[in-house]
């Protein structure tokens, strides 16, 4: 079922929203070359804690995982893209870090995520990271009242496609509010014209994510979160919760 949030109840959202960007920001501006993913999550820890939010990764546990995951934020860098646990792993110059951070604030859900190089960055990194992010904001633009989700996910998939990138469809966006995974599923490629019509008070996270390969296959760690591209080709990783509005989309995870 697709819940329809009320104006009041996405403005709380917006509030869980703030903390969450401020903790995103946070850790963009601390990550460095020698520090550990571990002393990452620190850092967005402090931003939850003193924002009056709790996580919603810390503990989590879908059917895909054998164990409930470690932290605040998914740290996934190069060939991992999604759900890498913040362990000891210690950041290397020209590393590519994806992070995600959700996060609740009395009971209302928002969750995004950016991709960043650290150290001296690469040239074709750059350009992933600003395809994925044009592609987070195509998906976005196409979420008006009216529209179909399938319009919001061909606008995403036709991003992805024209620049030659894999797109896997396993996991993409997804209706969030009281919990962090609601209905629908909002994949991150699809035909136009299909699907779901889009209502004010439908609040989706929308999450485009690329590797520079062609390829769609992953592969997951040992550690039974990490996902990696098969081909060993480097991913970035877009996100931002979004509700749709009489007045157009609105941005909820933004500082």
């Amino acid at each position: 079922m697709v819940e329809l949030k009320t104006p009041a109840e996405i403005e709380r959202m917006r509030a869980a929203g703030r903390v969450v960007a401020g903790a995103l920001a946070a850790v963009r501006k601390e990550a460095a070359v020698g520090m550990t993913l571990r002393e990452l999550d620190a850092v967005a820890r402090d931003v939850l804690r003193s924002g009056g939010a709790v996580s919603l990764f810390e503990g989590y546990q879908p059917t895909f995982a054998n164990t409930p995951f470690i932290g605040v934020i998914c740290t996934s860098v190069n060939d991992a893209v999604l759900h890498g646990p913040p362990g000891d792993l210690i950041l290397q110059d020209g590393d590519l870090l994806n992070v995600d951070c959700g996060a609740s604030v009395d009971g209302w859900c928002a969750d995004s995520a950016i991709s960043f190089p650290v150290g001296t960055p690469r040239a074709e990194d750059l350009e992933l990271i600003a395809t994925t992010e044009e592609a987070l904001a195509a998906g976005i633009a196409a979420s008006v009242p009216g529209n179909r989700l399938g319009d919001v996910s061909a606008a995403i998939g036709r991003i992805g496609k024209a620049a030659g990138l894999g797109t896997n469809l396993d996991f993409g966006g997804h209706g969030i509010g009281r919990r962090m995974h609601e209905d629908p599923h909002v994949p991150n490629n699809g035909r136009p014209g299909r699907g779901l019509k889009l209502r004010p008070g439908h609040v989706f996270a929308i999450e485009p994510w690329f590797w520079t390969g062609p390829g769609s296959t992953y592969v997951i760690d040992d550690d039974g979160w990490t996902l990696r591209s098969a081909d060993a080709t480097r991913g970035a990783h877009a996100e931002h919760t979004v509700a749709i509005t009489d007045d157009g989309p609105q941005i909820l995870t933004l500082l």
